[in-house]
């Protein structure tokens, strides 16, 4: 048994979702997904809110199980606790989830220590290295408090590669931040997987970042895979609805929030 849970420290995965079904008190959230992300590769998937984008991250992450379906990391079960040794799997939340009476040294420590992946010596070399990445070493004795939302980002992103991930998910990693910030992170995405060859699935609202590093991607709507492609097939879609949502016009003289009040009357 010991050896079915030692981690492939050279091997990537990909991600396989198969007539995936969720529902919350009787209410279907998501509806035969089916999805294929390959090794290695940057997935984005992307959707209006509510569509259960999220939900779908977390059956990836383990952290949800299926009414029905199911996910598999390689050839690994995702809802399987026995997954999280298999394989390294960090998410990076979009509040970033980084703990406030601790410094930004020790909440990237924090998972090391706790998992004893080395000696302190060791585990500060992790440390530094992946602040050194994210040029964030002069942030090291600051607290979450002290930051700005783009360097909070940047440490949740630090914090996951200091586990050497072999998946990396991100939920909504653009969200709250000015134009500038949101660039800055999609290309410290893109950097992650070009040096590090990590599969990565992106969960995002933002159509500048899908566009820009997708490999593949797909819309979700209403709990349901609306389209998946690369980035040309959305560009080029007649799809009124995906158009709509990529590129949506402003109308004053129609506004949406009167079209929907004349929907419900």
């Amino acid at each position: 048994m010991a050896e079915s849970v030692i981690p492939f420290p050279s091997k990537t995965f990909g991600v396989t979702i198969e007539k995936l079904n969720k529902s919350f008190d009787g209410v279907p959230v998501l509806t035969d997904i089916s999805l294929q992300v390959k090794p290695g590769e940057i997935f984005v998937l992307m959707g209006p809110s509510g569509s259960g984008k999220s939900v779908l991250l977390k059956h990836v992450a383990g952290l949800e199980q299926p009414t029905s379906g199911r996910v598999l990391i390689g050839d690994f079960d995702a809802s399987d606790p026995l997954t999280r040794r298999r394989v390294r799997l960090a998410l990076v939340f979009q509040a970033g989830a980084l703990f406030n009476s601790m410094t930004v040294y020790d909440n990237l420590a924090l998972y090391p220590r706790e998992h004893r992946l080395g000696t302190e010596a060791q585990i500060r070399g992790r440390v530094m290295h992946a602040l050194q990445i994210l040029s964030l070493e002069n942030a090291v004795k600051q607290f979450p408090a002290e930051l700005s939302g783009g360097m909070k980002k940047r440490v949740a992103i630090a914090r996951a590669l200091v586990t050497e991930p072999q998946l990396l998910l991100y939920d909504e990693p653009t969200s709250e931040l000015d134009p500038v910030m949101s660039a800055t992170i999609t290309e410290i995405i893109a950097t992650l997987r070009e040096q590090t060859a990590v599969t990565t699935i992106v969960v995002s609202h933002d159509r500048e970042l899908a566009f820009a590093i997708a490999d593949h991607m797909a819309i979700i709507m209403d709990g349901r895979i609306r389209a998946t492609g690369q980035v040309a097939d959305f560009k080029n879609s007649t799809d009124p609805a995906i158009a709509n949502f990529l590129n949506p016009v402003i109308d004053l003289k129609n506004p949406r929030f009167k079209q929907l009040e004349n929907d419900h009357e």
